[in-house]
């Protein structure tokens, strides 16, 4: 017998159903999965999704199903038991035999943990199968549109349609409201290992920094069209450095590397660049700084979560649903990139250090 979509559509919708009638108050999980896909700052954004989790359900054993670049941040954050963390970079550059395989040995392996509830907040295609046919008996997903296969969720009431006008962590809470979870936390803040505290102030010493006012700048982005000109940073950093007792330090990541000889060339002699940092160290040093003048990409929300005041130096044109949700962030867009001048971020951050 021949089975089409709309069968198949009508038959988790007959579950849905049958799901809605024990209500949720009868629903106490014990093995939660949640997954999110996203980027560094889509992972941070999640943390008091995460948080609120961890508060509704406090004796469930908890794990995150993330990528390469949060799985740091979610581990240190405190409000999971266990991170799974696939590199999804790898699988869709690798040989399709291969990444086959990978695929496999991921859906067999969380079938094995026996979840009994999926939250998939970021909710794509893949994550969605995957916790189709994980097993577990509830499974709750955000609502994507056509980026994602909600329908293969079976909790109701379901959450709202994704909504591009919202702020992203205030999306992911929205996904939990059939939880029952209202007026949760919006922002964060991490404690950081000690480890990590003691290889950073072991490395300030090194430089001399451990009495001085210490500014940080990064200067790279994930798309060219978010960066301020090398230039600007350049300029920024000759004027503060003529203040007494500021350092300067540029954090270059993987992908900054190429301006590396450039900042050399064009940036105070006295400035200091750090490009081999881990990612949890690079957080650790940013939690040291009086302040971090960045663009709008991932190293903004580290400083965020790590209680440091912001700089942010964004395009006006651009969307800020994903911005830091920290009071301590000063947002420079009053005009395009190009049209941001020098003085205008050196007062912003003469402003903060003031205070």
């Amino acid at each position: 017998m021949k089975i089409t979509l709309c069968d198949f559509k009508l038959k988790i919708l007959s579950v849905k159903l049958k799901n809605l009638e024990s209500g949720i108050l009868n629903f106490n999980p014990q093995n939660i999965l949640i997954i999110n896909f996203g980027q560094i700052g889509d992972v941070i954004l999640s943390l008091p999704a995460l948080k609120a989790v961890r508060e509704k359900f406090p004796e469930a054993r908890i794990t995150a199903l993330v990528g390469k670049s949060g799985t740091n941040v979610v581990e240190i954050s405190g409000f999971v038991d266990e991170k799974i963390t696939v590199d999804r970079v790898l699988l869709r550059d690798s040989g399709k035999i291969w990444s086959t395989r990978q695929i496999f040995k991921i859906v067999k392996d969380i079938r094995n943990r026996r979840f009994d509830f999926i939250i998939d907040l970021h909710s794509l295609y893949e994550t969605n199968l995957l916790g189709f046919f994980s097993g577990a008996k509830h499974r709750l997903y955000a609502k994507r549109g056509n980026r994602s296969l909600d329908f293969l969720a079976n909790f109701l009431p379901a959450p709202p349609d994704f909504d591009r006008t919202k702020h992203l962590t205030d999306y992911y809470l929205s996904v939990l409201k059939p939880l029952g979870i209202e007026d949760a936390e919006r922002f964060v803040t991490i404690s950081l290992p000690k480890d990590d505290l003691e290889t950073i102030e072991n490395l300030l010493q090194k430089e001399n920094f451990e009495n001085e006012n210490l500014i940080g700048m990064f200067p790279g982005a994930g798309h060219e069209n978010r960066r301020w000109k090398l230039e600007n940073f350049a300029e920024l950093a000759k004027l503060l450095s003529a203040k007494k007792n500021i350092k300067i330090i540029v954090f270059l990541g993987p992908e900054e590397a190429s301006l590396r000889r450039e900042i050399d060339e064009i940036f105070p002699s006295e400035t200091i660049i750090f490009d081999d940092l881990t990612l949890m160290q690079f957080t650790t040093v940013l939690s040291r700084l009086q302040v971090l003048i960045s663009n709008d990409t991932g190293a903004a929300h580290l400083a965020a979560i790590a209680g440091t005041w912001l700089v942010l130096i964004m395009d006006k044109r651009a969307p800020t649903t994903y911005l830091p949700l920290t009071e301590k962030i000063c947002i420079i867009n009053s005009g395009t990139l190009d049209e941001i001048d020098v003085e205008e971020v050196f007062q912003a951050t003469q402003k903060i250090l003031a205070n």
